[in-house]
């Protein structure tokens, strides 16, 4: 054996009663459990034996909903999500990544979500299609002389915005008969290519410019890959049960597996409401749907200050948007929209300044008057009205400001989190001085606050939404169950301590009570610290058509 943790509180990932074992792994993978009483402990030959008693092993955590899309090549500690005990992140959220572009396309993109990963300038961008972005992360520091490989594994969705980006551009109009084809032709490349599914961002332009019909098409070509679609639907508020709706009625036209992103019911229309999506859900999976969800367990959401512009805003692509920033009636009609009407970037709900919270910037010469503070506040303070500083500040930092917006509700969260279909995902985003805590606090914050505290799921429920069950998503047959013969993708945290140490106030915190991570057997985390050690690795889907 390489490592044997002896006695320790196993709790596998499949729901069921933990158990106290030793585990044995060789050749990173599980190579033993040994039950007391059923013979010889398997600590004769190991490299290395840990007393884990007070411990719990459980599989590695599995982020469903990640945007770590440039950090993994930025930071080769990655703490941010080690510390949590995660071993593999899906990234290429949300409709909007970095694969597959162009040189046109992916200037577009960077502009476009410079509040989710930064302008990228630190970055060589050296690969234009999936594939050379799945080798990019797997090369990940070796020119740097650090090694190959980065900090957790990683698996990749397709995101339908970049694509019809790169086949259409940013315009709002239906797709031709030659641009559908080409953007199949492009899903087809990247899931040949390994990506996992197609994911899509339905308030975010270009994406959102996308019809059903056209969504169909697409998600008929990942269901023949054996993929998934992810879609970020078109209205998380007065609009979100029907987009719940579309989106089931739309995979199943397609027979696509359906994972619905970050899956709440947010602002006061929706307050008390969870039950009503799950009955929803209940009823299509009663009758043979294949669905699945993932939430963070924070009230407040995250994204950029310029989704919250109406998509006629967006069209044409960044530079188009600050151009109507810059007039004068255009910026007014789009106050109109977003203050009376209910725009859709708002999700159809007058926006209430006072709500929306500035967590970051990619100009530092704006952080101090405006990071930490209400658009409401900071309008106060200057003296204005709030839109007055919203259009202000967007045009100063190039679309660039991240916001937290304080509109859910904590009976939805807890309710929506119960059901079986449900997996962790923390939609956290990395860029910006003040970041939503969920991006370094959700998994331990599920164990420590929902389980430990509130007992609203036991610990062994609560384990199996954050490992079996997205490994069943992403069709992993050797992840997400401790078994023999499964990768040695490991998380070791005490039941009693195990906390999440990111707070609104301190975000960067790390957490508490997880001592032991592995990869591939390999310690990420040691006795609660970072090792220099680079084991994560794309995970790419191999099913042929």
């Amino acid at each position: 054996m390489d490592t044997v943790f002896r006695n320790v509180r196993v709790i596998d990932g499949s729901g069921g009663p933990s158990y106290r074992a030793d585990v044995g792994l060789a050749g990173g993978r599980i190579a033993e459990i040994r039950r007391p009483g059923e013979g010889p402990r398997p600590t004769a030959a190991a490299h290395r034996v840990v007393d884990a008693d007070g411990l719990a092993l459980a599989p590695g955590f599995i982020d469903m909903h990640a945007h770590s899309d440039l950090a993994l090549l930025r930071d080769p500690s990655h703490e941010a999500k080690a510390a949590q005990g995660v071993t593999l992140e899906v990234i290429g959220q949300d409709g909007l990544s970095y694969a597959p572009v162009d040189d046109r396309t992916l200037a577009g993109v960077r502009a476009q979500i410079t509040g989710w990963n930064g302008d990228g300038s630190d970055v060589d961008f050296s690969w234009r299609t999936v594939g050379e972005y799945l080798d990019r992360l797997d090369r990940g520091f070796a020119d740097e002389g650090l090694g190959e490989g980065i900090a957790v594994n990683a698996a990749y969705l397709l995101p339908q915005g970049t694509v019809r980006a790169l086949a259409v551009g940013w315009e709002d109009r239906p797709a031709t008969a030659g641009e559908l084809g080409r953007m199949k032709r492009l899903v087809a490349e990247g899931l040949a290519q390994g990506a996992v599914g197609l994911s899509s961002g339905l308030t975010y332009t270009p994406g959102m410019y996308a019809t059903d019909a056209e969504l169909t098409e697409l998600c008929r070509v990942v269901a023949a890959y054996g993929g998934y679609y992810c879609p970020h639907h078109r209205s998380y508020g007065a609009g979100a049960l029907a987009a719940y709706e579309e989106m089931i009625a739309l995979s199943r036209a397609a027979g696509c597996a359906l994972h619905l992103a970050h899956a709440t019911m947010n602002f006061g229309v929706n307050e008390g409401r969870a039950p009503e999506l799950l009955a929803l859900l209940d009823a299509a999976l009663a009758d043979g749907a294949d669905i699945s969800l993932d939430t963070y367990p924070y009230t407040p959401g995250c994204t950029t200050l310029v989704a919250m512009l109406p998509s006629w805003a967006g069209e044409g692509g960044p530079e188009a948007v600050l151009a109507r920033l810059r007039d004068e009636a255009t910026a007014e009609k789009i106050r109109h929209a977003m203050e009376v009407e209910g725009a859709d970037g708002c999700h159809g709900v007058p926006i209430d300044w006072e709500a929306i919270e500035i967590s970051g910037v990619t100009d530092p010469a704006l952080a101090a008057a405006h990071v930490g503070r209400t658009v409401a506040r900071a309008a106060r303070e200057r003296g204005e009205e709030p839109w007055a500083t919203a259009r202000r500040l967007l045009i100063a930092d190039r679309l660039g400001p991240t916001i937290l917006q304080h509109v859910g509700h904590e009976g939805n969260v807890r309710t929506i989190m119960r059901h079986r279909v449900h997996t962790g995902g923390s939609d956290g985003i990395l860029h910006g001085a003040k970041p939503h805590p969920r991006a370094y606090g959700t998994f331990p914050h599920y164990l420590g606050r929902y389980v430990r505290e509130l007992g609203v799921l036991s610990l062994e429920e609560c384990v199996a939404h954050l490992t079996s069950r997205p490994a069943a998503r992403l069709r992993l047959p050797d992840r997400g169950l401790v078994r023999v013969g499964h990768r040695a993708d490991l998380v070791l945290f005490d039941p009693e301590t195990v906390a999440a140490g990111a707070t609104f106030e301190a975000p960067r915190t790390l957490p508490t009570g997880i001592p032991y991570v592995l990869i591939a057997g390999r310690f990420v985390m040691e006795d609660g610290r970072r090792t220099d050690v680079l084991a994560g690795r794309t995970v790419r889907r191999t099913a042929a058509p």
